[in-house]
């Protein structure tokens, strides 16, 4: 076998491989013995077919597959012997004319190669990078509060409906004829729950304002949702396609209101957030442990921005880059025939920005000795469940629990990638923080989130 690899313009590379005969022989050979061995073939006692008939039947496909093989392996293996940076696969190239296996070897394979450009990307001191620290405010402590409250409050049994608080009904709802009477064979609903508030209409809505126990509404449930089919269809138990059939007014009588209540933030509440092992004894170390948590969670914020920075940074250090534009498009469109060459053309810009950025980030991963194993992975995917809970002011959820969770979402593939990033993007942040000349601002989060959203 014969390997050659040319390159002019640094970019656009060109593998020709020349397969002889004695590179697949004795590896076809063996395959034939073996189908020979199992091969059932009318007429013929099991292994006694014609070692003729086998060939003629098997043998080009079989070499077909041991010259793929053989492809496959020798490329690959020149690639990382010489230290080829490859961007995405090798691609049969334009220059290949037809191969014959049916021919008599040799074989000339031909395959065009896309190679990253040759740049230089590294940072030292001399490199200024802005770091925003979000500053924790007291406005921020009481809006966890607040929410902490609201997660664990509960219903409480009054007397009359107020429409500034998120008061339930509960109550029987009977349809009406155009008289106003109940109407026969009309529907009834026991036990139907209605949170006005959440009615749209605002003259339906105000229908219920000062509504006590035991009164009788008229209303309009069709009026109240319009355009809205699903939502009247569940109230009243029917089908979408049943709603037009009831669109008049309907009676409710009020059987109950329940209005919700926050949680004292009292040491109950505090335990139920961060469990017994905190120790919380009073208000101000609860703050504290929320203030403690909200740093953390805006620490990642903060590298996530500077990790942008960084990129800003690096894209205007190192300059447009030069690729090979043709043979990635084709590459692209390989890979998304489903979605055509229009497809390639609308996104193949911002790939570009994406992999030059990518390009960028693994020289500066070796530059700072930076490896993601696999518990940086799961590590990544730990902080992921941690996350998702925490929106849902679960905080103290047991480590044995995120990590089964985190397990979970490692075994679906689609979501490896993002957490090799995440946590390449966490190693290199924390290395990168040392080697550069921080820019630190202290800004409030609301500063922050206009200047992430501006980007």
């Amino acid at each position: 076998m014969n390997i050659s690899f040319e390159n002019p313009d640094k970019i656009n590379g060109l593998m020709t491989i020349v397969v002889e005969e004695a590179d697949y022989k004795e590896e076809v050979e063996k395959a034939l013995k073996d189908y020979r061995k199992r091969a059932n073939i009318p007429g013929f006692r099991p292994g006694q077919v014609p070692m003729g008939l086998i060939k003629r039947q098997f043998g080009t496909q079989l070499k077909m597959d041991a010259v793929n093989k053989l492809l496959g392996e020798n490329l690959q293996k020149y690639i990382a012997d010489n230290k080829i940076q490859m961007l995405g696969q090798p691609m049969a190239s334009e220059k290949q004319d037809a191969v014959d296996l049916e021919k008599e070897a040799p074989y000339t394979f031909m395959f065009d190669i896309a190679v990253a450009p040759e740049f230089k990307a590294a940072l030292s001191g001399k490199d200024k990078v802005a770091y925003y620290e979000i500053e924790v405010d007291d406005k921020m402590i009481d809006q966890q509060v607040e929410m902490f409250q609201s997660r664990a409050g509960h219903y409480d049994k009054v007397e009359e409906f107020d429409a500034d608080k998120r008061d339930m009904l509960k109550g029987d709802l009977r349809e009406l004829d155009a008289n106003g009477n109940t109407l026969e064979g009309g529907l009834t609903i026991e036990g139907a729950s209605l949170m006005p508030q959440y009615i749209k209409v605002e003259d339906q809505k105000n229908l219920f304002n000062g509504a006590k126990l035991g009164d009788i509404i008229t209303w309009n449930p069709c009026a109240a949702y319009p355009e809205n089919d699903a939502e009247v269809s569940s109230l009243l138990k029917i089908k979408k396609e049943e709603v037009a059939e009831h669109t008049g007014n309907f009676s409710y009588q009020i059987t109950e209101i329940s209005r919700f209540v926050n949680a004292e933030n009292n040491k109950e509440l505090w335990v139920s957030v961060y469990g017994e092992d905190a120790k919380i004894e009073d208000e101000a170390a609860f703050r504290k442990h929320i203030a403690d948590g909200l740093a953390t969670q805006l620490e990642g914020d903060s590298n996530y921005k500077f990790i942008q920075d960084v990129r800003t940074h690096m894209e205007k250090k190192v300059g447009k880059l030069a690729f090979p534009d043709e043979l990635l498009k084709r590459i692209m469109l390989a890979n998304n025939q489903e979605k055509g060459a229009e497809f390639v053309e609308k996104n193949y810009e911002n790939s570009i920005k994406e992999l030059t950025w990518h390009l960028i980030k693994e020289q500066l991963a070796v530059a700072q000795g930076i490896k993601v194993e696999d518990k940086d992975i799961r590590d990544s995917a730990i902080q992921m469940a941690r996350a998702q809970f925490a929106q849902y002011g679960m905080t103290n959820v047991p480590e044995e629990y995120l990590t089964n969770y985190a397990d979970e979402m490692l075994k679906q593939r689609e979501n490896i990638d993002s957490f090799v990033e995440a946590a390449l993007d966490r190693k290199l942040s924390e290395k990168l923080k040392e080697v550069v000349k921080l820019d630190k601002k202290t800004i409030s989060l609301e500063e922050f989130n206009k200047l992430v959203s501006a980007k």
